[in-house]
């Protein structure tokens, strides 16, 4: 029995130092006068750790949410991006998820929802009609996992397949900037006879021509909608006729020998620097040869540099002034965060992701699905004119983005064996022999 009296006496003294601190919140959470609002706790999760201007950006904006609203205690943790998708995995097997979280467009954020761990922030799109409406087309394409309900807005864009080129090696040959496929082999004839790599190429990582080059010349040929009934194996196949064609597309370019000797066992950053220095007159890559362009040459270098799309091809069924790319990662809601909790989360997802925050990270030289204006003394010239680029171009899929992970390292391969004179049919083949096997319940 003693045992009992002594639990007894605990309980007795715990209720009484309760209720002198106020119903059991803490001297935080119930303020120091009887007036004091209630603090709101909330957490948010994001990988912008490092120093970079867009990360500083995002932060900047996450401190000032907290500096506007005094009623809340923020935990905001900055994980770098090397461990963050392994943190975030954790606490989601855990059912504990921060309130606000950066997830990635694509499988990560698609498997949170299957797991009924986030919840959508259509309410604070909504609210905020005038910021949704000025989002680029797709934006919302990754994160709408039921019609009309909308998950995260993105905070950045992946751009792929920019086609940069030298304007003054352009000027010296005479040579016209291709807008169709007939005036791009003669620009490739006409700097080969004039000892220029046309189109500079570090393709050691094999993702790059795939991401490159090929998604944005194949959508040309069979359009946006053949590609992704081919990646749900629903009606194409990558035997198809019209796939065949594009890859003819790239086999052509190779062996009019359009890119460097020894393009598959140089890398990216070196074919970016062979470019830069005017060894080649185009480049085709992504918006992250912006940034390691500003990062390593100087604007003298860089004002000759121009940027477009790849030119029409004829007959195709895709649309010509278009680049692959898509929406990146964005801010998400716990399924969890409930009450005024939610109303808060909801306001801080829009304070990181609203009108002025997009134009900030726009103005760190980061490209943004998103129709903002920016100050053109804040960003290099060579962001400046591919940003108005990209907003007036539209957007289609990146290969490896839809393609299981097996497919997507098949046409990677094969596109290097193309280079080296592989034939086009047995690519395709391989290509619909993975794909349909990850297709296959």
């Amino acid at each position: 029995m003693r045992p009992k009296r002594k639990i007894g006496l605990v309980l007795l003294m715990m209720s009484l130092v309760l209720a002198a601190c106020g119903g059991g919140q803490s001297k935080e959470q119930a303020g120091g006068n009887e007036g004091d609002q209630e603090k709101v706790k909330l957490t948010i999760w994001h990988n912008f750790a490092g120093d970079d201007l867009r990360a500083k950006s995002v932060r900047s904006f996450i401190d000032q949410f907290a500096q506007d609203h005094p009623e809340v205690t923020l935990d905001a943790q900055a994980i770098p991006p090397d461990g963050y998708r392994q943190r975030l995995s954790t606490v989601a097997a855990a059912n504990e998820m921060p309130d606000v979280f950066f997830v990635y467009a694509g499988s990560q954020s698609a498997e949170l929802h299957q797991a009924k761990l986030l919840q959508p922030i259509t309410e604070v799109l909504d609210a905020h009609s005038d910021w949704k409406d000025k989002f680029l087309p797709g934006a919302f394409d990754p994160y709408e996992f039921e019609d009309g309900q909308i998950y995260s807005a993105p905070l950045g864009m992946s751009a792929t397949s920019i086609l940069y080129y030298n304007k003054a090696l352009f000027d010296k040959h005479n040579v016209k900037v291709p807008t169709t496929w007939e005036e791009m082999m003669a620009a490739v004839k006409t700097f080969n006879d004039n000892g220029i790599t046309p189109i500079a190429l570090g393709n050691k990582a094999p993702w790059v021509a795939q991401s490159t080059i090929i998604g944005s010349i194949a959508d040309r040929v069979t359009g946006t909608e053949w590609f992704k009934k081919a990646a749900a194996q629903d009606g194409a196949k990558f035997t198809d006729p019209e796939f065949i064609q594009a890859l003819g597309y790239f086999k052509e370019l190779v062996d009019n020998k359009a890119f460097q000797e020894g393009a598959n066992s140089i890398d990216n950053t070196q074919a970016e620097q062979y470019f830069i220095q005017g060894n080649a007159a185009m480049m085709i890559s992504g918006a992250w040869t912006l940034t390691n362009l500003a990062a390593s040459s100087s604007e003298e270098q860089m004002k000759d540099i121009e940027v477009t799309t790849l030119p029409a091809i004829p007959g195709g069924k895709g649309e010509a002034n278009t680049i692959s790319g898509g929406a990146g990662g964005g801010l998400a809601l716990s399924s969890r965060t409930e009450g005024k909790a939610k109303e808060l989360a909801l306001e801080l997802i829009y304070a990181v992701s609203g009108p002025e925050a997009q134009k900030a990270i726009a103005e760190s030289n980061s490209m943004v699905m998103y129709d903002t204006e920016i100050d053109q003394s804040k960003v290099t010239s060579l962001y400046y004119k591919a940003f108005n680029l990209v907003k007036s171009t539209g957007i289609t899929p990146v290969y490896d983005a839809y393609l299981s992970a097996e497919a997507a390292e098949v046409i990677n391969n094969g596109l290097q064996e193309i280079m080296m004179g592989g034939p086009v049919e047995g690519v395709a083949q391989k290509l619909q022999d993975a794909q349909a096997r990850s297709a296959t319940p």
